[in-house]
């Protein structure tokens, strides 16, 4: 039996690690209705694995109980079947995804095999629950099934909340759309990621034309409807399109997984590959766009300790900041076509919905906030909205080009970012995260949370971008404070109807 628990302890790390990377990092599956379904199987299965871990834990279950029990193991294995269904029909999975279920198949089916027999014998004997401990292996159960058993009741409440929103999202959304004296024909690739949401719908509402360039069509057509045209592919494009503006936002996510090797390798192509393969795209179009606004970070100053840095300070040799660089000079290419080139250089962008805010909102909500690292290390932030009214601005001005800083002008320290979202929330920020720890973890990914850069807009404000929300107690205030709310403790908090809008 000691060896079937085993088996079922490294199940429960290849799920824990599939929930968290997968489901919730990654595909973020509680904020997506198209994922209700498989949710919903994922409730269930959770529910079962709780009560199949307690059970082989903590007890043996003889006569008809090992009958009840092996219906729950096949019941399972029914769900998981159903679920690799309606995961095919439903999102595009990932290769790591795909090979994590694989092992998790296999591992399960070898907990079968092991403990067939053992339950064949539980059978025949008179029907009753004896208790059976197996040391340390049965404390590990009943930790794996609270755990789990939690993850069940919030996938349960995620599917319940999402039972509201199958309605698509255009629709009960409606865009209020704008005749624009002169539209534009946009190309956004990175459409349904955080920022490029936020600011298709803008494209959109302005009266333009966009085109969303994305991996999963799916979610476009829920989120925009028939306002955008969705494409998978530059190739479905024809070369004789009218396309004014390229808006660049595609890249796998840095924060994740190690960089190994190949992890970097990923990162890297993401990003250079994809706005290599938008040059060759824009260098056959009959008419190039007449601007390339592309993304980047302030992460390309590297390691700048309380150095004030404006566009001109120098990139460092650590991979964030050459990934940044590399990714600049290739999107700077697009000169050579005639094509106009903006760099937004982006802080940590804060949005209600996407972001960092979220992640750092969610437990400093329930009074578990934390300072990250040591506290003195520099946050240039900028709210979302304001980064959509930054590239409108890019795209209509033909003075602007190079590189810009888009953050807002009040750079804090991540102690003074935790103590301004604990006033907003009225809720105390009494841990830290140490850095040591997070150094022996993430090992030189932990440069995006414990070292940070602080930096200067002077030349994004020298060319005319006013900043509808330059203060971050007024920013958080907007992102997460309802408009009905008491929102005294706020001097510079601003309304949601009062957000800035540059055209």
């Amino acid at each position: 039996m000691e060896l079937v628990l085993s088996l079922l302890v490294i199940q429960g790390v290849m799920g824990a690690f599939d929930n968290f990377w997968h489901h919730e990092i990654t595909e973020a599956l509680p904020s997506k209705p198209s994922a209700r379904g498989e949710l919903a199987l994922h409730t269930i299965r959770e529910f079962l694995y709780g009560i199949i871990f307690l059970a082989l834990g903590w007890s043996e279950w003889h006569g008809l109980f090992a009958w009840l029990l092996a219906a729950m193991l096949l019941t399972e294995v029914v769900v998981t079947l159903w679920d690799f269904i309606v995961e095919d029909l439903t999102r595009k999975l990932p290769p790591l995804e795909r090979v994590l279920h694989t092992l998790l198949a296999m591992n399960y089916g070898a907990v079968l095999v092991i403990l067939i027999p053992i339950m064949w014998g539980w059978s025949l004997e008179p029907s009753a629950i004896v208790g059976g401990e197996h040391g340390i292996l049965s404390w590990v159960m009943t930790l794996y099934a609270v755990g789990i058993l939690a993850w069940s009741l919030r996938d349960a409440i995620a599917v319940a909340k999402l039972s509201r929103l199958q309605e698509p999202e255009w629709k009960r959304r409606p865009f209020a759309i704008a005749e624009a004296d002169a539209p534009k024909s946009v190309l956004v690739t990175g459409a349904t990621g955080f920022i490029g949401g936020v600011l298709c719908r803008r494209l959109i509402e302005r009266g333009d034309a966009v085109i969303a360039l994305t991996r999963d069509a799916k979610q476009a057509e829920y989120r925009f409807g028939p306002h955008v045209r969705i494409v998978e592919s530059l190739g479905e494009i024809a070369v004789d399109t009218k396309i004014d503006a390229v808006v660049n936002l595609a890249g796998a996510p840095v924060l994740g997984l190690p960089w190994t090797k190949a992890r970097r390798a990923e990162i890297m192509q993401s990003r250079i590959g994809t706005t290599g393969a938008l040059l060759e795209f824009m260098g056959r179009l009959t008419t190039p766009p007449e601007v390339l606004v592309n993304a980047s970070a302030i992460g390309i100053y590297g390691r700048s300790g309380d150095a004030e840095c404006d566009e001109t300070a120098a990139p460092q040799d650590i991979f964030m900041s050459e990934l940044c660089r590399a990714w600049e000079e290739t999107a700077w290419r697009a000169h050579a076509l005639g094509v106009r080139v903006c760099l937004m250089r982006l802080g940590l962008v804060l949005g209600a919905d996407g972001g960092p805010l979220p992640a750092l909102a969610g437990p400093a909500k329930f009074g578990l906030g934390a300072v990250i690292g040591p506290g003195d290390q520099w946050n240039s932030w900028v709210h979302v909205d304001d980064v959509v009214a930054f590239v409108e601005m890019a795209m209509n001005e033909r003075a602007m080009s190079g590189p810009y800083n888009v953050t807002a002008p009040e750079s804090v320290t991540q102690r003074g970012f935790m103590a301004a979202l604990g006033r907003v929330l009225r809720r105390p920020v009494v841990f830290k995260v140490p850095a040591w720890a997070l150094r022996v973890g993430l090992g030189e990914m932990s440069d995006l949370l414990v070292e940070g850069q602080r930096t200067t807009c002077a030349r994004t404000q020298a060319d005319g971008f006013s900043f509808a929300h330059p203060t971050l107690e007024g920013a958080l205030g907007d992102l997460l404070i309802p408009s009905n709310a008491d929102v005294t403790v706020l001097a510079d908090w601003t309304p949601r109807s009062e957000r800035h809008t540059q055209t």
